[in-house]
């Protein structure tokens, strides 16, 4: 049993907060019900993300979906909250500007793996790196699924598709220790197929104060069938088999690698790999140096009497 695994037990267990909220609230009227493939893992993240809401106390109106483009980007309308679809690769930026905007917002990016890892993949470097307060979640299926099947960036090498007829002849790249190296404060992988721990690791991402990134493996039973649906997996959390600290780099390093090199051999491991504490979020670390507003942008546009500053009369001229 690894050492650190009562760290996550209050999230898990947690009854709803006095708010009373139901996941129920998070189902939009409009378009309540999902048309991704039968199948599809991407159920799987709906169903837990709704599911982590009651656990972390937020209503629909405290919270911000931002998607890229692809199945996953469909998730925005499907979950009732503020929604923001974005273009390819760009969930991030516009993730970054609402919560430095809105502190008080709880702002959540969505993406599939072409999405973040490949065409997106400068922007979650850099979001890591600055730690922004914000939970990424990346559909995992190793396959461009809504262009039909083309080699992703997590596709495994020698994986056959229309864009690589005879075998991707490039390795694939390696999620959870990309967002490590970059500097994610909170790194996790889940799958569809586990949605208890998906459930409970997306609340403690959310909770999670920076930058938390949750590599979730979503099965494509159209386009990736190689795949199958990532099961059987273990949780590295509830296995004596794995033993390492989440709050030591180094350990949490070298559990990724193995994920990494596991997943490909057909071992799915899935759990909570880092967790940094203490560590200022970028907006706290400008709200310290003074950079930051005082009255955040977003709520001037709800005071009638604010004088509006231009940006000239925010900044010294240049010498």
């Amino acid at each position: 049993m690894s050492q650190s695994t009562n760290v996550f037990g209050a999230i898990g267990d947690a009854q709803e907060r006095e708010e009373g909220i139901d996941r129920e609230e998070f189902t939009p009227g409009i378009e309540p019900q999902a048309t991704w493939c039968p199948g599809c893992g991407d159920f799987g993240v709906l169903k837990a993300l709704k599911g982590a809401m009651p656990e972390v106390g937020r209503t629909p109106e405290e919270v911000l979906l931002v998607t890229g483009i692809g199945c996953s980007g469909k998730l925005s309308s499907y979950f009732d909250s503020y929604g923001f679809h974005s273009i390819h690769g760009r969930a991030l930026p516009v993730a970054r500007a609402a919560k430095l905007a809105n502190p008080g917002l709880e702002v959540i990016a969505a993406g599939g793996d072409g999405d973040g890892y490949g065409i997106g993949g400068n922007h979650f470097t850099h979001t890591a790196r600055e730690n922004h307060d914000m939970t990424y979640i990346v559909f995992n299926n190793e396959i461009f699924g809504l262009t039909k099947g083309q080699t992703s960036p997590t596709s495994p090498k020698g994986h056959e598709s229309k864009t690589q007829p005879h075998g991707s002849a490039k390795d694939p790249v390696r999620p959870l220790s990309m967002a490590l190296s970059a500097g994610a404060s909170y790194v996790a992988r889940t799958a569809a197929v586990n949605p208890q721990q998906a459930t409970e690791i997306l609340a403690e991402a959310i909770e999670h104060d920076g930058f938390a990134h949750v590599d979730f493996l979503t099965q494509c039973p159209t386009w990736n069938k190689d795949a199958k649906q990532y099961v059987p997996y273990t949780d590295v959390q509830q296995s004596e088999e794995y033993d390492f600290d989440v709050h030591d780099r180094r350990e949490a390093a070298r559990m990724m690698h193995e994920t990494e090199d596991a997943l490909y051999e057909g071992t799915v491991l899935t759990g909570r790999y880092f967790v940094e504490e203490g560590r200022r979020s970028y907006g706290a670390e400008k709200a310290a140096t003074g950079e930051a507003p005082e009255t955040p942008l977003a709520e001037r546009y709800f005071d009638p009497d604010y004088e509006w500053e231009r940006s000239y009369d925010l900044l010294d001229r240049h010498r």
